[in-house]
């Protein structure tokens, strides 16, 4: 089992910076792939980016290519996204999760965190 902690979400305005962290705690942390998620109203969830213990990383949606970035400091046990040049599109609820380490990286994740909700107004 691993528990997943999200913080850092807000409300902004367009064009400003967040970055959000996701603390594991539980078994080692390189047992597991991460990845964030995002939920925005009315639409299904959608794999935003990735994370293998290695650093390898893959950012999915065309929209935030170039704008986000995933990253993991393996010592913290924490996982960041870094969201710049936020637009209103952005705004969901953001989740971290996580996964055994096989297998593909934007699926079968099976540890949730609660959310963490990003507004940026525009």
């Amino acid at each position: 089992q691993v528990q997943l902690v999200e913080s850092g979400g807000g409300l902004v305005q367009a064009g400003a910076s967040l970055r959000l962290s996701c603390a594991a705690s539980g078994r080692p942390f390189s047992m597991y792939y991460m990845g964030w998620f995002r939920q925005a109203p009315g639409k299904e969830r959608e794999f935003v980016a990735g994370i293998r213990w290695s650093g390898s990383s893959s950012v999915n949606v065309d929209s935030v290519k170039g704008r986000f970035t995933i990253s993991r400091d393996n010592a913290k046990n924490t996982v960041y996204l870094q969201m710049n040049s936020l637009k209103p599109e952005d705004t969901a609820i953001y989740y971290c999760a996580a996964k055994n380490a096989v297998g593909p990286l934007d699926r079968q994740y099976n540890y949730w965190g609660q959310g963490t909700q990003v507004t940026v107004s525009s």
